[in-house]
């Protein structure tokens, strides 16, 4: 069959260049988008007059029979004819002969697959917020049974300050808080229409341009036709925010790696999240996390690949935007399946309560604290801090904890010292005396917890609200 732009040519396509050229092989994940972009668009052409409405029930009947085929994988997708969009036309055509062809009155292809991406990332951004969602409920559930958990906080990978656990897994809270408030703020600027746009100059038939946005669902429509059909931001921004998610979760899977080790042994990832070797019998691998880890840089990789795609290139379509589609499927394919196990890898991890409370007591994290009781005392915090330093010398030295010391050990470094020093020393105080928002104290961390809570509910409506919209 000979292409269905083919009047201008004499020669048939190259197949070497059929091939190199075809994006059939990863924009067939457009197909559904495909199809309902056209049947917003037919129905368009029949209310304005543009088509008899006998052509337009006739097409609609075609592109739902299509629609049928497609979602049951009963089409077959030909690099012959290039792209989703002639595939679908190819189809429609051979359901409803020749009438079909007048389905792409008043459209271009540019303007057609900037609406099938569209329709495309609107969906998936509501579902990766959804899928956050689960991940921070995760998350809070973890935080609300450890509680009275306490932990080594660190910097610099140095114990420094202990904390409760609970408060090291709100951290990641927020961070996903953050994601899915950068993705929802995103939706504003994906939920534009391009389509009516044409090639790039709109087009002479008296089209309604915001009657197919009403069918459509979006909120507005594209005011310049050049910036409809080459705009590409609204899939940086998605790969952006994509990037800084994987990010969040690559910091996270770090720390279940290090958790999970035999040096650390602070949680034990269920066995459904791990695997073994082949050779040594006794390992436990956690290659969830490792996985997660490795496969950030693919995403950072996807974002670069874009940016530098559309770098140089003139107003307004080339065919080097043909380069937006597989980066950003290969994106949310990534970051679906991340998010996916970490919710559920999450929820069934095991926190060794009493190895991090050993920790806790086998360190120096609360020697900030003695600094604090001197400084009460009256001594300036310089000169406290040059006390601590050479007690914990000493501790060091004579193979001891703060807490092994004797009251005569402490008055050789300051004669300020009291026997209330134990009680500063012991972990629940040093914890509980962070008592400012945002700290570490318990009563804090129950608060905060109570709002990720709140938090979460309210956003939960804009998934509601969103979720299936372009349906």
């Amino acid at each position: 069959m000979s292409k269905l732009w083919g009047g201008r040519f004499t020669k048939g396509t190259n197949k070497l260049v059929e091939e190199y050229t075809a994006s059939i092989g990863f924009d067939k994940a457009l197909a559904e988008e495909d199809v309902q972009g056209s049947l917003a668009h037919v129905t368009m052409l029949g209310k304005c007059g543009i088509l008899p409405q006998e052509d337009v029930e006739t097409i609609k009947a075609g592109l739902n029979k299509v629609l049928e085929k497609v979602r049951a994988g009963k089409i077959e997708f030909s690099v012959a004819d290039e792209d989703i969009h002639m595939n679908i036309e190819k189809n429609l055509i051979e359901e409803v002969g020749p009438v079909g062809g007048k389905l792409h009155t008043g459209r271009s292809r540019n303007d057609q697959v900037a609406t099938d991406m569209h329709l495309y990332l609107r969906n998936r951004v509501v579902e990766f917020v959804g899928l956050l969602h689960e991940l921070q409920e995760a998350l809070i559930e973890q935080a609300k049974d450890n509680v009275d958990t306490i932990v080594p906080g660190y910097t610099h990978l140095q114990r420094a300050q202990p904390i409760l656990f609970a408060h090291h897994l709100l951290a990641y809270v927020s961070m996903f808080r953050r994601d899915a408030e950068r993705l929802t703020d995103s939706y504003k600027r994906i939920n534009v229409l391009p389509l009516g746009a044409g090639a790039l100059a709109g087009t002479t038939f008296p089209i309604d341009r915001h009657f197919v946005a009403e069918q459509l669902g979006f909120d507005s429509v594209y005011e310049n036709s050049l910036d409809a059909v080459s705009d590409r931001d609204f899939i940086v921004e998605f790969l952006a925010n994509a990037a800084l998610i994987m990010t969040h979760l690559s910091r996270l899977s770090e720390e279940l790696v290090l958790w999970s080790s035999t040096e650390f042994s602070f949680v034990e990832l269920d066995d459904a999240f791990c695997t073994g070797s082949s050779i040594m019998p006794q390992k436990k691998n956690p290659d969830v996390p490792e996985l997660v880890r490795g496969k950030t840089g693919r995403v950072y990789g996807n974002l670069i690949g874009l940016l530098t795609v559309l770098k140089s290139l003139p107003l307004a379509y080339n065919k080097d935007m043909q380069e937006d589609k597989e980066g950003m499927f290969d994106t949310v394919a990534t970051l679906t399946g991340a998010l996916q196990l970490f919710a559920p890898m999450i929820s069934t991890m095991k926190v060794n309560k009493g190895r991090m409370r050993e920790a806790v007591n086998t360190d120096f994290s609360n020697a900030t604290d003695i600094a604090d009781f001197l400084v009460g005392k009256g001594l300036p915090f310089r000169q406290a801090h040059e006390v601590i330093g050479k007690t914990v010398l000493y501790c060091i030295n004579e193979g001891k904890f703060l807490l092994d010391l004797t009251l005569d050990e402490f008055k050789q470094f300051s004669p300020l010292f009291d026997d209330q020093i134990y009680a500063v020393l012991q972990p629940e105080a040093v914890v509980n005396a962070r008592n400012v928002y945002g700290g570490t104290a318990t009563v804090q961390v129950k608060a905060a917890i109570e709002r990720a809570e709140a938090a979460l509910l309210e956003a939960g409506k804009w998934v509601a609200q969103h979720a299936g919209s372009a349906e």
